[in-house]
């Protein structure tokens, strides 16, 4: 039986309202929480991580590093010491490893157990299950590893004790996932292994390496590991999540008053994509006390928002890998503003925890909006919302984006199947609540 599966069957209840306001400080950032634990696992000494993200995706990524004989102790629920076993240290598992919905763990997993010397096998829950896992295989196959799949889909058999080489992979699309998975064999391989992205992707695992004293070399749109050092133990401060955040940008935008202030919050420029586009958009944004925290490499800053009336822009290709997880807030900002938005490049959408493409245009039907799917995204125009019912899919962020949907909407909106939520944004309808969204959680 998957343990990290969702039991009870949740939905969401949304009305309109005409405030927000308030301070709000999201949970912290889920792609620096899954790397701390990894990095801080395969480490010499104590890690520490402050400001972790106590959702179930992590949680997973958590259990799996213990079940390979890692002492964690989450002191509190944002605070965690990893005991790190260096480089090859790990130690068998005597079980599957559980990723439950996170295919951010699954594959990055993928990467760094081929250069393992012992057997494993990567699970997922039913939805994680179902989602594609030959594009990180493929580039960890020509390392050498040996990996099956189901398919092309989990659950994931790596035989280990095989020798890695380094290699020069172009990536036919944008993945930071797979970006990272290549990054992380190469911390066991032989000889230098180069990635050339096609367009910028999160540079999370680069900054994170770099802080555990491991940098990578960056030439354009090259990233290059020399294989041969160590990673030693250091203190990670873990900034707010701009994915969550994000949310509450949108919410800020859209309604009739009021004013927003997000602190704390992570703008690393390779997940700055939806501030650009919103900015776009005509959203009134302003950021402050912006500094470089030295204990993530990454930025941080406040962020301000207050109402703002959006209009249709036509997205460009290069900012949807910047915006990739927050797309479905695109397609939200696009109905609620004025005249047409068209959103292309994003047929990785299609391959998330849900086929988002499809999930989010099925929604803004069901509350009457115009919308024309397209292979890679979607032309939408903007128009009056309607109340009604929305299907998530079990995405949480399909979920939370139609749950700010409902601020502007001329009727209640009930969201269907919205357990996962808990898997990114662990108290969302709590945060929503306390500055004027009127958000209810009930057990179907």
């Amino acid at each position: 039986m998957n343990e990290m599966q969702p039991t009870l069957q949740k939905s969401f209840l949304t009305r309109p309202v005409e405030q927000v306001s308030g301070q709000v400080q999201v949970p912290g950032d889920k792609s620096i929480s899954h790397r701390a634990l990894m990095l801080g696992a395969l480490a010499d000494g104590r890690t520490e991580v402050h400001g972790f993200l106590s959702g179930e995706d992590c949680l997973a990524t958590l259990a799996a590093v213990r079940k390979m004989g890692v002492n964690i102790v989450q002191s509190e629920t944002t605070t965690v010491q990893i005991d790190g076993v260096g480089l090859h240290g790990l130690q068998a598992p005597a079980s599957p490893l559980d990723m439950g919905n996170s295919g951010t763990a699954m594959r990055l997993f993928a990467g760094l157990l081929s250069g393992q010397a012992f057997d494993s096998e990567i699970i997922g829950d039913a939805s994680l299950l179902q989602r594609p896992m030959e594009r990180v295989a493929t580039p960890l196959r020509k390392m050498g590893a040996a990996i099956e799949t189901n398919a092309g889909r989990p659950p994931l058999i790596i035989t280990g004790g095989r020798s890695l080489s380094g290699i020069e992979y172009e990536m036919p699309v944008a993945s930071a996932q797979v970006k990272s998975a290549i990054l992380l064999a190469g911390l066991y391989a032989t000889g230098q292994t180069t990635v050339i992205e096609p367009a910028v992707t999160r540079d999370h695992t680069e900054r994170m390496l770099a802080q555990f004293g491991y940098p990578t070399q960056r030439v354009g749109g090259r990233v290059s590991l020399i294989p041969g050092g160590s990673l030693t133990s250091a203190r990670i401060e873990v900034p707010g999540d701009l994915s969550s955040a994000a949310f509450f940008l949108l919410a800020g935008s859209i309604a009739e008053r009021g004013e927003l202030v997000l602190k704390n919050v992570g703008l690393n420029p390779s997940r700055t994509g939806f501030l650009n586009i919103i900015k776009k958009m005509g959203a009134n944004l302003k950021i402050i006390d912006h500094t470089s925290g030295e204990a993530t490499g990454e930025r941080i800053g406040t962020i301000i928002v207050k109402p703002a009336r959006l209009r249709g822009i036509d997205v460009s290709k290069e900012l949807v890998p910047l915006a990739i997880d927050e797309i479905p807030l695109v397609f939200i900002a696009a109905a609620l503003a004025e005249g047409q938005t068209v959103i292309s490049g994003a047929e990785e959408l299609r391959h998330k925890e849900s086929d988002r493409i499809s999930v989010m245009a099925a929604g803004l039907r069901a509350l009457g909006i115009k919308i024309e799917e397209r292979p890679d995204g979607a032309v939408i125009k903007g128009g009056p919302l309607s109340g009604g019912k929305i299907d998530s899919a079990g995405d949480h962020r399909v979920a939370m984006a139609f749950a700010v949907a409902g601020i502007s909407a001329q009727a209640p909106i009930r969201i269907l199947d919205t357990a996962n939520v808990a898997t990114s944004f662990p108290g969302f309808a709590d945060t929503a609540g306390r500055i004027g969204m009127s958000l209810e959680v009930a057990d179907d």
